[in-house]
Protein backbone atom coordinates (compact mmCIF):
# COMPACT_ATOMS: atom_id res chain seq x y z
CA UNK A 1 0.00 0.00 0.00
CA UNK A 2 1.49 3.27 -1.14
CA UNK A 3 0.61 6.92 0.35
CA UNK A 4 -2.41 8.45 -1.45
CA UNK A 5 -0.98 11.44 -3.15
CA UNK A 6 -3.82 12.47 -4.84
CA UNK A 7 -5.60 13.45 -2.04
CA UNK A 8 -4.07 12.13 1.16
CA UNK A 9 -6.74 11.81 3.78
CA UNK A 10 -9.25 12.97 1.87
CA UNK A 11 -8.67 16.19 2.31
CA UNK A 12 -10.62 18.55 -0.42
CA UNK A 13 -8.66 22.01 0.30
CA UNK A 14 -4.87 20.22 -0.22
CA UNK A 15 -3.53 21.98 -3.04
CA UNK A 16 -1.45 21.37 -5.60
CA UNK A 17 1.61 22.78 -4.46
CA UNK A 18 1.23 20.91 -1.09
CA UNK A 19 0.93 17.47 -2.65
CA UNK A 20 3.93 18.85 -4.93
CA UNK A 21 5.67 19.27 -1.73
CA UNK A 22 5.01 15.93 -0.08
CA UNK A 23 6.08 13.88 -3.41
CA UNK A 24 9.50 15.48 -3.20
CA UNK A 25 9.58 14.37 0.90
CA UNK A 26 8.43 11.38 -0.20
CA UNK A 27 11.45 11.26 -2.68
CA UNK A 28 13.93 12.87 -0.52
CA UNK A 29 13.12 10.17 2.26
CA UNK A 30 13.22 7.42 -0.32
CA UNK A 31 16.90 8.40 -1.08
CA UNK A 32 17.97 9.00 2.32
CA UNK A 33 16.48 5.30 3.91
CA UNK A 34 18.57 3.82 0.93
CA UNK A 35 21.55 5.25 1.58
CA UNK A 36 21.04 4.62 5.37
CA UNK A 37 19.81 0.94 4.18
CA UNK A 38 23.16 0.54 1.93
CA UNK A 39 25.49 1.72 5.16
CA UNK A 40 23.61 -1.21 7.60
CA UNK A 41 23.85 -3.81 5.16
CA UNK A 42 27.42 -2.81 4.05
CA UNK A 43 28.66 -2.87 8.29
CA UNK A 44 27.53 -6.12 8.39
CA UNK A 45 29.71 -7.13 6.08
CA UNK A 46 33.43 -8.05 6.55
CA UNK A 47 35.40 -5.35 4.21
CA UNK A 48 32.18 -3.74 3.18
CA UNK A 49 32.32 -0.68 5.37
CA UNK A 50 32.57 1.88 2.40
CA UNK A 51 29.49 3.71 4.42
CA UNK A 52 30.07 6.51 6.42
CA UNK A 53 30.84 8.68 3.48
CA UNK A 54 26.94 7.64 2.58
CA UNK A 55 26.15 7.72 6.20
CA UNK A 56 27.74 11.66 6.09
CA UNK A 57 25.58 12.89 2.94
CA UNK A 58 22.59 11.15 4.09
CA UNK A 59 22.61 12.92 7.14
CA UNK A 60 23.26 15.81 5.27
CA UNK A 61 20.71 15.74 3.22
CA UNK A 62 18.37 15.23 6.03
CA UNK A 63 19.82 18.11 7.92
CA UNK A 64 19.23 20.68 4.95
CA UNK A 65 15.39 18.95 3.98
CA UNK A 66 13.95 18.68 7.78
CA UNK A 67 12.60 21.85 7.69
CA UNK A 68 10.77 21.56 4.40
CA UNK A 69 9.15 18.59 5.86
CA UNK A 70 7.75 20.59 9.34
CA UNK A 71 4.12 19.91 9.87
CA UNK A 72 3.91 17.06 7.78
CA UNK A 73 4.27 13.13 8.65
CA UNK A 74 7.38 13.25 6.74
CA UNK A 75 8.94 15.21 9.75
CA UNK A 76 8.70 12.51 12.19
CA UNK A 77 10.85 10.11 9.58
CA UNK A 78 13.32 13.33 9.64
CA UNK A 79 13.92 13.14 13.38
CA UNK A 80 14.08 9.32 12.90
CA UNK A 81 17.14 9.26 10.90
CA UNK A 82 18.89 12.12 12.46
CA UNK A 83 18.33 10.16 15.76
CA UNK A 84 19.19 6.98 14.63
CA UNK A 85 22.33 8.20 13.05
CA UNK A 86 23.70 10.02 15.94
CA UNK A 87 22.96 7.02 18.53
CA UNK A 88 24.34 4.78 16.40
CA UNK A 89 27.75 6.92 15.87
CA UNK A 90 27.89 7.42 19.52
CA UNK A 91 27.56 3.73 20.39
CA UNK A 92 30.39 3.11 17.79
CA UNK A 93 32.03 5.44 18.97
CA UNK A 94 32.13 3.90 22.97
CA UNK A 95 32.55 0.42 21.75
CA UNK A 96 35.87 1.00 19.39
CA UNK A 97 37.84 0.43 22.03
CA UNK A 98 36.87 -3.04 21.91
CA UNK A 99 38.44 -3.32 18.96
CA UNK A 100 41.76 -2.73 20.61
CA UNK A 101 41.73 -4.48 23.58
CA UNK A 102 39.12 -7.22 22.40
CA UNK A 103 38.49 -8.19 18.88
CA UNK A 104 35.45 -10.36 19.50
CA UNK A 105 33.89 -8.40 21.83
CA UNK A 106 34.51 -5.04 19.33
CA UNK A 107 32.66 -7.23 16.62
CA UNK A 108 30.40 -8.15 18.64
CA UNK A 109 28.87 -5.06 19.76
CA UNK A 110 29.30 -3.90 16.25
CA UNK A 111 27.36 -6.19 14.67
CA UNK A 112 24.79 -5.64 16.96
CA UNK A 113 24.35 -2.02 16.68
CA UNK A 114 24.44 -2.18 12.79
CA UNK A 115 21.40 -4.81 13.53
CA UNK A 116 19.43 -2.30 15.71
CA UNK A 117 20.28 0.67 12.79
CA UNK A 118 19.20 -1.75 10.31
CA UNK A 119 16.16 -2.88 11.87
CA UNK A 120 15.41 1.42 12.71
CA UNK A 121 15.96 2.08 8.72
CA UNK A 122 13.56 -0.74 7.52
CA UNK A 123 11.04 0.42 10.18
CA UNK A 124 11.41 3.73 9.06
CA UNK A 125 11.01 3.11 5.53
CA UNK A 126 8.42 0.27 5.36
CA UNK A 127 5.90 3.05 7.64
CA UNK A 128 7.03 5.75 5.48
CA UNK A 129 6.02 3.70 2.20
CA UNK A 130 2.50 3.35 3.80
CA UNK A 131 2.03 7.05 4.50
CA UNK A 132 2.46 6.80 8.26
CA UNK A 133 4.62 8.84 10.28
CA UNK A 134 6.93 7.50 12.90
CA UNK A 135 5.34 7.16 16.16
CA UNK A 136 7.48 9.18 19.16
CA UNK A 137 6.98 7.88 22.53
CA UNK A 138 7.05 11.23 24.47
Amino acid sequence: MSPNFQNPGNDPSLDQTRLQQLQSLNTVGTISYVLHLIVAVSALIPGGQFGPMLLIAALIIDMVKRPDAAGTWHASHFRWRIRSVIVAALLYMVTAPLWFLFILPGWFAWCGISIWFLYRIVTGMVRMNKGLGMEMSA
